[in-house]
């Protein structure tokens, strides 16, 4: 009867439903929050230089035209490569989904471009891809990643969402000074395959250019 009830009465009805909606949700949706993303097998936390590059990609706003999930339709995989896998995005805090293509999907990039090659598309888009309406970052070639925010992006990221990231992450000056070497070693197998002889330089001096940053990242997207 009081179904019948209901079915007599249109704001009763819909209020019902959305509660029951909203309850079958939160059963769901909410206990997924208590889990631990699980990385694919062999995957490993990104690198602090790697995540300098990340920095540079959001602050630059690339995502406002590239997305970096490709969807299991034989278009995108005929292109991109295999589809995106939630265990991919395990390290990633925040998600770079994106949602608009006005340039093409980068969650594949590193496995068919080079050091070199976004070392010259950052400089002149146009020049290596004609037609591109793609703006230069001739600006990442003189400003300097904020590498120290990165390890404590790292340090954050290790106690806050539970990522293995190793005992050499600490809330400590000394734990960063003790990794400082390894960035920039790491940053110097970047600038190798560069051209830009300032960038080189800069990097040899101690110092991590955003370009080198970024491309470590979109290096590690494969």
């Amino acid at each position: 009867m009081f179904f019948h009830w209901l079915e007599k009465n249109p704001f009763f009805f819909a209020a019902a439903i959305s509660i029951v909606i909203s309850f079958a949700g939160l059963i769901e949706i909410v206990p997924n929050f208590a889990k631990a993303a699980k990385p694919l097998i062999g995957m490993e936390p990104r690198t602090v230089l790697e995540l300098a590059g990340k920095n540079v990609y959001i602050k630059d706003n690339c995502m406002s035209c590239h997305s970096q999930m490709i969807r299991p339709f034989k278009s995108e995989t005929d292109r991109y490569g295999d589809y995106s896998l939630s265990g991919e995005y395990a390290y990633d805090r925040p998600f770079l989904w994106g949602s608009k293509r006005t340039g093409p999907d980068l969650h594949r990039i590193g496995n068919y471009r080079t050091t070199d090659w976004h070392e010259a598309h950052m400089m002149n888009p146009p020049a290596i891809v004609p037609g591109s309406i793609m703006p230069a970052y001739k600006h990442q070639f003189s400003n300097l990643a904020d590498i120290e925010t990165a390890y404590a992006e790292a340090v954050t990221v290790k106690n806050a969402f539970h990522t293995p990231y190793g005992p050499e992450f600490k809330r400590t000056r000394a734990a960063w000074d003790a990794h400082r070497p390894k960035v920039l070693k790491d940053a110097a197998a970047i600038a190798a395959d560069m051209k830009d002889e300032k960038v080189k330089e800069a990097v040899a001096n101690g110092e991590v250019p955003e370009i080198v940053a970024l491309i470590a990242y979109l290096n590690s997207l494969k």
